[in-house]
Parts: C-alpha cells; structure tokens; sequence
C-alpha cells in the first residue's frame, strides 16, 4: 500500500510538472502519512543532513565547479579549436568536430545537459556558419553529449557508487572504454551518413595550427587529469582532488586572463544551485529508501521477481527499457536514487557485477536525453539554435543505430566495463 501510494503520488506531481526535487520530497511526506508513520516526519531532515556531509558524496560541488569554470575561462572553444584542428577536414567534418570535442571536455563537465548548454553554443553556431542545418546540428549535439556521464570526472558515477557501495576510482575507471566506445561509433556513423549526404568540407588545418591549437587545448585537459591521477595514485581523495583541479582551471583562467569576477560569481552561484538541487534530491531519495527498507520493498520484490524473471539476460533487458522509458521524464541521478536501492539485491541474486551493471544502466538512462519526444536534451538544443523540435527528432533518430549497438555490447560484453578497473585495481 504504502509503496503504490508512494509512486503514485511521485508519478502525478512528475505529470503535472512540479520541480523534481518537491515531488520526490512530497511523495515521501504523503508516505509517510499513508503508512501511519506521520511522527516521524523528522527523518527527512535528518536523511538530508546525514547525506549532506556523506563523504562519498563531497566531491559533487568541486566536479561541479570544475565544469562551471572551465566553461568560464573560455575552456570551452579552446577545446572545439583543438577537435576541429585535429579531425575538421574529415566527411562531414564539423559533426566529427563535435563528436570528438564532446569527449575531451567531458572530462570537465561529467554532466550531458551542461555539455549542451556549454559547448553546444559553439558548435551549433560553428555548423550553421559552415553550412549544416540547424536540426542536424542540433542532433548531433544531443547525441554526442552522451558520452559526457562516462568520463571523469562524472556526478552520475558518483553517486551510482555511493548507492552501490562501490569506490569513485572504479566506476570512474569502468566508465573510460564505454565513453570512447559511444564517441567512436557516432564518428563511424558520421561518416557513413557522409557517403550519401553532401556536407560542407573544410580545408585540412596546417601543422602550426594543429600545435597551437594542441598547446592550448592540452592544458585545458590536465584538469580531469589531476583528479583521476589524484584518485588513482591514492595521493588525494576524490574530494580533494577536486578542489585542486578546480584551482587548477582558475590558475589557467588568471593566465589567460579570461577570467573576470562576473565569470567568477556566475560560476559559483551555478555550482552553488546544482550542488544544492543534486543533495536535496539524494536527502529525499534517501528519506524514500529509508521508508522502503521498513516495509521491505526491496526484499519483497526480490523474492518475487526471481520467480518471475529466470534470466539475467531478461533481468537485464527489463531494466534497460525501464530505463530507457523513464529517462525520457526524469533526470537519470533521480532514477538511480529511486531504483538501485531496489534493484541491488536482484543484481547480486542473478550474479551480476554491481560496476558493469552501473555502467549499462547508465547508458539506458543517458540515452533518455535524446529520445524522443520528451528528451531533455533535445528541448535544451532546441532552445540553443532555434530549431524546431520535430526536425532535430528526425535527424535524431538514425543515431539510435550506433548507440543501441554500443548498449548492446556494454550488457553482452562485461569485461568493456570491467577490464580497466580490474587492471588498474584488481577484481573487485
């Protein structure tokens, strides 16, 4: 009773559009009362401060930070200058271009929508100059953005470690060949798109430029370097690493001296509201496992879908369309806060390992930015270049090929997910 009351209201306030974060912290109130535990309101509080301070999760606010000064001190081009010098002369060069600067500033935003809003700007405004259509460009955008959860620094990993009691260092690990894995093969699709379709080309950036533009690129890179060198060698914890990596781009914008005191402030006030947002849902979500643990959801449903699901292919497939479907509505670290809790005792019953595991579901859930037609990326580009939503849908919709493709070897192929981190770190 309690957990039909529960999703039900959470599922109604999402229809109506309340703000994801009172949604979730009204569900659990209304819960609460439902399930006569309405002494006990005092135990949101309590979930939200517990969490606040989890150190697992301190890291959150410095990788946010990171993203927000890179994108302050003008990072941003810098990188685009570099993809464009190294792969703009190739078949439909300036969408290689945006592929490939996604994945190099991934390391600096962590999260999909920001590397639309952020390097989106310029691509967009890049492509249409050179010729491409707004839609296409806005597509490819959207897409090539999916990689940005996969690469450290990434919140989204961050947090699916703190749920699944797994360290920062292996997930960030896990997720490195699976992030060039969806990069590659939107390149590859590129070029197939290339051989029927007449893009714009450009001519073939001499030596000098590819130096420059490496120089100045390359210095931008060091940031995420500094935090997964920092991790991995055991120097600095995650949190700490953070912080020096944030110092770091501050340092590059004082010496580049692109870094004014409004960029400053801005980026701080938007740390300062996503930080806020991310651990007020992670405190709600909290509040809500905290009531399913007394009722013994979890238990239950993993008692009783055994039963009904006899195979971890099958397991598998249920959850990636599950995913899939809800990442079309609400943002993926909202689903991972809901449904791991609930699904870890399924995941260890069918034998699976809790990082590959981590690392498909990711991808279903990041893959829910760009389905149509309530993905959230496709309204941020939308709004970015002005293009109507139905032409970046259907330019969209080939991409599905190479992503689906790539999903499909994360579930069959574990060692994708898991030979990096069991290199680097042993079996988990």
């Amino acid at each position: 009773m309690i957990a039909v009351a529960l999703f039900i209201i959470f599922l109604v306030l999402i229809a109506l559009r309340t703000p994801i974060t009172i949604a979730i912290g009204l569900s659990v109130v209304a819960a609460l009362a439902v399930g006569g535990y309405a002494g006990m309101f005092w135990i949101i509080p309590m979930k939200v401060l517990e969490n606040a301070g989890n150190s697992s999760l301190l890291a959150i606010p410095f990788f946010v930070l990171v993203g927000n000064l890179m994108n302050a001190v003008g990072i941003t081009e810098r990188i685009f200058n570099l993809a464009n010098a190294l792969v703009g002369h190739f078949r439909a060069g300036l969408a290689q271009v945006n592929v490939l600067a996604s994945l190099l500033l991934a390391g600096g935003t962590g999260v999909a929508v920001a590397d639309i809003a952020g390097l989106g700007a310029v691509e967009i405004k890049a492509m249409r100059e050179r010729g491409y259509t707004s839609s296409f460009a806005s597509a490819i955008t959207v897409v090539s953005a999916i990689v940005a959860p996969f690469i450290p620094p990434s919140v989204p990993l961050v947090v699916y470690a703190f749920l699944a009691n797994q360290s920062v260092a292996r997930m960030f690990l896990a997720g490195i060949v699976p992030g060039i894995m969806i990069s590659a093969s939107l390149m590859v699709f590129n070029r197939v798109l290339a051989i029927r379709t007449e893009f714009p080309t450009q001519p073939r950036a001499t030596a000098r430029e590819i130096w420059k533009h490496t120089l100045s690129g390359t210095v931008a890179l060091v940031a995420p370097a500094i935090i997964m060198g920092g991790i991995l060698t055991g120097v600095t914890t995650a949190s700490e690493a953070g912080v020096l990596s944030s110092g770091y781009v501050i340092l590059l914008g004082v010496l580049f001296r692109t870094l004014t005191w409004a960029a400053l402030t801005k980026a701080l006030t938007e740390t300062v509201l996503m930080t806020s947002m991310i651990m007020m849902i992670i405190g709600f979500a909290a509040s809500m496992g905290w009531l399913m643990a007394i009722e013994q959801i979890p238990q239950g449903m993993a008692r009783a879908l055994p039963d009904l699901i006899e195979s971890r292919l099958v397991f598998f497939l249920t959850i990636m369309v599950l995913a899939l479907a809800l990442g079309c509505f609400i943002d993926g670290v909202t689903i991972k806060l809901l449904l791991v809790p609930i699904l870890l005792p399924l995941v260890d019953i069918f034998a699976i390992d809790r990082v590959h595991f981590g690392i498909v579901l990711e991808m279903s859930l990041i893959m829910g930015i760009a389905t149509p037609p309530l993905g959230i990326g496709l309204f941020v580009a939308s709004r970015i270049s002005g293009a109507p939503l139905e032409g970046i849908v259907r330019s969209v919709l080939p991409y599905f090929v190479p992503l689906l493709i790539v999903l499909a070897l994360l579930l069959l192929v574990p060692q994708f997910s898991l030979w990096l981190p069991n290199y680097f770190l042993g079996p988990s």
